[in-house]
């Protein structure tokens, strides 16, 4: 699944260009050739090369000149020269200056298929050390999706059930409900596992760099931009974009967005070539895609690109069955972070966990854990370090209708009936008879509340 390696040849001789260009075919590169170091440095800062085969001497420059380009330009590009002037001088320049290696022409079939091997070999290893740290440093936020009630085995059967597909999965839900936990164990059960997964939060970026940090830049497309930059959708290459508050994208991005899914190729930013987007796209949202799409706030052709298989995640008010588990994975989580003894709940503290609403859903249960925890001085946690949201909950508010000097009921209640009467003697013509049978009381009823009342025989007859 991953992308064939490009490989960017670089020397004035035609007959070497061919040769170099069916050689790395047939091993299954992907080359581009080029004839002078300027054609070079176009392609380089408008392209992304794993590796660049250059001759040193060349019309318009030199290849020493072209590495140190490739180097500001795209210091992750491996770079291999090739020379027919094979002097140490001249191969201890090149290392010096950081070229990965050399050869020296004429050289062999073998001795070129070793080189751009290795060659090739240092940039994935380069490429796959960022991609490991990246791992380690969202290692801790990472956590696998906790719960045994009927709500969350739903999701998990989804979860299970679209993980090997290709199809753009969108996962919905309130803030707080785990979309990134469960976009994460989607990318987990699929084949994409071993690839990257890529997460962008798309209302935490703000919108002049959004472009930019999703499809990368050239050098010189903006104020700032002193060399090329891979974007985030290079940087998945093969595995899982995950764009989060996908209804903050802004409606310019959104049409290359929706570009991207159709034609699976984008450009980047100030830059003129076609790159390949073989990822899979995830997103997530806490609003009503539909509402947003009727307010004219996002696309209607993107959301149904996007929302092929939704995954609606429940509020925890729903899954009260599972907040005890996620309390002793909490728990157990926060102390050992904060290095102190194993601990428990007492039944008062788990009672006031299960009762309260969460608002703000998983996320807020783990921050009062993590509160609990870090103030308990035993080993037993009790409801006095639980905050006072949880131990007193704001009831819903309702509008009074009690003023602080009080209300005569009866007079309330009189007011009432009365425009009751008045309104089924309208409906039926002033008959008494019928405005009695719309109200569901006899006749008799119905004349002993107009007396009371003082509404009298001039309220209608009694035909």
């Amino acid at each position: 699944m991953s992308t064939r390696a490009r490989v960017l040849v670089v020397d004035d001789e035609r007959s070497m260009q061919e040769f170099l260009d069916i050689f790395l075919r047939s091993e299954d590169y992907e080359p581009v050739t080029a004839s002078n170091l300027q054609s070079a440095l176009t392609y380089l800062e408008n392209d992304e090369f794993d590796l660049v085969i250059t001759d040193i001497q060349m019309p318009g420059g030199t290849g020493l000149d072209l590495l140190r380009s490739v180097q500001k330009i795209a210091p992750e590009t491996v770079v291999v020269m090739m020379t027919a002037y094979a002097s140490t001088e001249t191969a201890i320049a090149a290392m010096k200056e950081g070229a990965y290696d050399y050869i020296s022409k004429p050289f062999k079939v073998d001795e070129i298929r070793v080189v751009v091997e290795k060659a090739i070999e240092k940039k994935l290893l380069a490429t796959e050390n960022r991609r490991l740290k990246s791992e380690l440093r969202n290692r801790g936020q990472r956590r696998s999706i906790i719960g045994t009630s009927a709500p969350i085995q739903r999701v998990l059967d989804f979860v299970s059930q679209v993980a090997d597909t290709k199809a753009n999965v969108l996962i919905s839900g309130e803030s707080g409900t785990g979309k990134e936990v469960v976009a994460r164990a989607i990318h987990a059960g699929g084949d994409r596992r071993d690839l990257p997964f890529v997460a962008v939060n798309c209302g935490a970026i703000p919108e002049n760099l959004l472009e930019s940090e999703l499809f990368g830049h050239v050098k010189g497309a903006f104020t700032g931009a002193v060399q090329n930059k891979a974007g985030l959708f290079e940087v998945a290459r093969g595995g899982t974009v995950f764009l989060d508050e996908i209804a903050e994208l802004p409606l310019t991005l959104q049409v290359k967005l929706l570009r991207v899914i159709q034609e699976r190729t984008y450009r980047r930013v100030g830059g003129t070539a076609d790159l390949r987007f073989d990822a899979r796209i995830l997103t997530a949202t806490n609003r009503e895609l539909q509402a947003e799409v009727a307010e004219g706030r996002f696309r209607e052709d993107l959301y149904y690109r996007l929302n092929v298989i939704e995954i609606s995640l429940p509020p925890l008010r729903d899954r009260r069955d599972d907040i005890p588990l996620l309390v002793q994975h909490f728990v157990e989580r926060y102390a050992r972070e904060l290095e102190k003894p194993p601990m428990e709940l007492s039944d008062d503290a788990m009672r006031r966990l299960v009762a309260y609403d969460y608002p703000g859903n998983v996320r807020e249960l783990e921050n009062v854990v993590e509160r609990a925890v870090a103030l308990c001085r035993g080993q037993t946690i009790d409801s006095e370090v639980l905050p006072p949201t949880v131990l007193s909950p704001r009831e819903p508010d309702h509008p009074t209708r009690i003023p602080p000097e009080g209300v005569d009921l009866e007079a309330m209640m009189n007011d009432y009936e009365r425009s009751l009467l008045r309104e089924a003697l309208e409906q039926a013509g002033g008959v008494k008879k019928r405005a009695a049978g719309r109200l569901g009381v006899s006749f008799r009823s119905f004349r002993y509340r107009l007396e009371k009342l003082g509404m009298g025989e001039d309220e209608g007859d009694d035909a």
